[in-house]
């Protein structure tokens, strides 16, 4: 908590968002109050969670009546309004899950598939987002093994699993989740990062790979996910270019804040060209 030197100003920052959210409706009722001792804190707090545990809820049944998804579990809807105090690059996360089932419902029906299916592929597809901070891992793996302990269909646990990795055609719904996801995050005013943020953070990510021999070029992709590294074949070995992957991997985890997972994958690769005359 950071009590500004501007008058009137406090600053309440927090990993956990809806802790946050907690903290900060309890500072405006207590100086509203004027009561701010011990136990009227501790009253005040414990009030405020019971009230917000109810938004919460309604929020998530909210969402699922919008987007037309019925018959969830409550845990699952639950997490669904944590979703409404998540952003992603200033996006609101709850309405971008929205945003991608009816897209995704409109794909779905375009092609022929089942757009109820593709709705709640789309609604639950970040669910993993509302539980990061308590279980390790990104959110595709975290939001996929909710989903499987909820008992969800197949289809829905792939599209939160593996909407941000390469597609598999035996899954048609992750690839129209993907897209819908494209679409939802890089509409105009969807994400309010400036293109100067962006590029400096990709230029970052790249010239740390580029510093460690033998790597010949780097590119960062997925808005700064993963970063695709090529090794020289002539510098570099199997086993040495494994152990450059670990130490980019390492050096990004000791020098670099970051939300979730940066993806590395290494490339070694041989080419002989000869010209037949």
């Amino acid at each position: 908590m950071i009590i500004d030197d501007t008058p009137g100003v406090v600053v309440v920052s927090a990993f956990d968002t809806i802790r946050r959210e907690v903290a900060r409706l309890s500072l405006e009722k207590l100086i509203a109050d004027g009561r701010i001792h011990p136990s009227r804190i501790e009253e005040i707090v414990a009030a405020t969670q019971r009230e917000l545990e109810k938004h919460i809820q309604k929020l998530g049944e909210e969402a699922c009546q919008e987007a037309e998804v019925h018959g969830l579990h409550e845990r699952i809807v639950n997490l669904l309004g944590r979703l409404h105090f998540r952003t992603s690059y200033s996006q609101n996360v709850l309405r971008h899950s929205i945003e991608v089932a009816y897209i995704a419902g409109m794909l779905a029906d375009e092609i022929g598939l089942d757009g109820k299916m593709a709705r709640r592929c789309g609604l639950l597809h970040d669910i993993g987002k509302a539980a990061d901070h308590e279980a390790e891992g990104g959110h595709p793996k975290i939001g996929a093994d909710l989903l499987k302990r909820y008992q969800e269909s197949p289809e829905v646990v792939h599209a939160a699993a593996d909407h941000h990795e390469s597609m598999q055609i035996d899954h048609p719904y992750t690839v129209l989740v993907s897209a819908a996801d494209a679409c939802s995050a890089s509409r105009p005013g969807a994400r309010r990062e400036t293109l100067e943020r962006y590029v400096k953070r990709m230029e970052e990510l790249e010239s740390i790979a580029g510093s460690f021999d033998g790597v010949e070029h780097a590119f960062a992709i997925q808005a700064g996910r993963e970063l695709r590294v090529i090794v020289s074949a002539k510098q570099t070995t199997d086993e040495t270019a494994a152990k450059v992957c670990r130490e980019i991997a390492k050096a990004f985890e000791d020098r670099l804040t970051y939300p979730g997972e940066i993806k590395v994958t290494v490339l070694r690769e041989t080419r002989h060209v000869e010209m037949a005359r």
